[in-house]
């Protein structure tokens, strides 16, 4: 197809139109680029507004940004960082940001941040502008992109907060959140709500204090005291998340987590969990006997891929199918923890966590 300057004429842009129609039977996503196109024209012929259309249009640019940058980045695990633009270098956090942006790109992984200052500067300044990627937003105000990022192809600037936040975590193989505001508290939450309704993840969310601090333990307390004593989340929902001062134990909790474990899909309504190495057969006796709490039916089982992950990159990966009640997350990493410290995975994955 050519390039989207062609579509400034409305000829032009019938010419791409029905060459995408006369392709469309040969393409790999047929299906979904038929239902987005069909989703356009039912919208066109609606009453919906001028400033609709606008947002739409918008948000599809941002997201066309966002798909052709990390489609060339899609076999290396990222790591996103979240914290406060405010912190400046001579502070704890900052200089705890920095060491750990170093630690996780030396293990392998690439390092997303909002790319702003502070913290995000910081995870920037520790991994080196080569493995860093910065979603920056753009702002009636001037907002500068911190330096290291400044200029690299590496850097987008979103239109909108929900789009830039979309690949912030749609990207992310790991979230590590350092002090912050209100933002900072949000994006925390967010994870959190997120991975508790199995909209987001499962990926290992690493909740970052300096040496000594305690803004995230404090924070941790102040769960289990007003939510998970009141019974307003599960009690197994603090699984979700762990709390560190030391830089070692962040990292270890990324690198464990897909020790084993690699990824996860739902395929019609059973959930398909692929895994680094097979596990025996007493191993998934173990994983029944332990979690079956968390079955609507039947048994977790040994697979191969499914037929309909017949286009899946990891298909040559063992499985694990559940029937899983998509409602205890916390229960669900918990299984994912038990899962990891089974298994034989051979060194080169051991070595390589980084990969997927």
């Amino acid at each position: 197809m050519t390039s989207s300057a062609s579509f400034d004429t409305l000829e032009s842009l019938q010419s791409d139109i029905a060459d995408l129609i006369d392709r469309l039977p040969t393409l790999k996503h047929r299906q979904f680029i038929q239902q987005a196109l069909a989703t356009v024209i039912r919208l066109a012929d609606s009453d919906i507004d001028r400033l609709d259309w606008k947002i739409l249009s918008s948000a599809l640019a941002d997201m066309e940004l966002g798909f052709e940058l990390f489609y060339n980045y899609r076999h290396v695990r990222k790591v996103t960082i979240f914290g406060s633009a405010r912190l400046s270098p001579e502070t704890p956090e900052y200089q705890m940001a920095l060491e750990f942006g170093r630690a996780v790109t030396q293990l392998g992984f690439m390092v997303m941040t909002g790319g702003g200052g502070g913290i995000m500067q910081a995870g920037h300044e520790g991994a080196g502008r080569e493995n860093s990627f910065g979603l920056n937003i753009q702002l009636p105000f001037e907002q500068q992109a911190n330096p290291i990022i400044e200029g690299d192809p590496k850097l987008i600037h979103f239109k909108y907060f929900f789009t830039r936040k979309l690949f912030l975590l749609k990207e992310s193989d790991a979230v590590a959140l350092f002090p912050g505001g209100f933002g900072t508290q949000d994006e925390a939450f967010e994870c959190m709500t997120l991975s508790q309704t199995g909209k987001f993840g499962p990926v290992p969310l690493v909740l970052i204090d300096h040496p000594g601090g305690d803004y995230w333990r404090s924070w941790s307390d102040y769960i289990d005291r007003q939510l998970v004593q009141k019974g307003l989340v599960s009690p197994e929902d603090p699984s979700l998340y762990m709390v560190t001062d030391n830089l070692e134990v962040a990292c270890n909790a990324i690198t464990d987590f897909y020790k084993v474990y690699h990824s996860s899909r739902y395929v019609s309504n059973q959930l398909v969990i692929r895994l680094n190495c097979d596990l025996s057969n007493a191993e998934v006796e173990q994983l029944n006997a332990d979690f079956s709490d968390i079955l609507v039916k039947g048994k977790i089982e040994k697979s191969q891929a499914l037929p309909q992950e017949a286009q899946d990159e990891t298909l040559e990966l063992p499985r694990l199918i559940l029937h899983f009640n998509q409602r205890d997350l916390g229960r669900l990493y918990q299984m994912i923890a038990t899962i990891n410290q089974m298994g034989r995975p051979s060194q080169q994955e051991i070595a390589h966590p980084e990969r997927k």
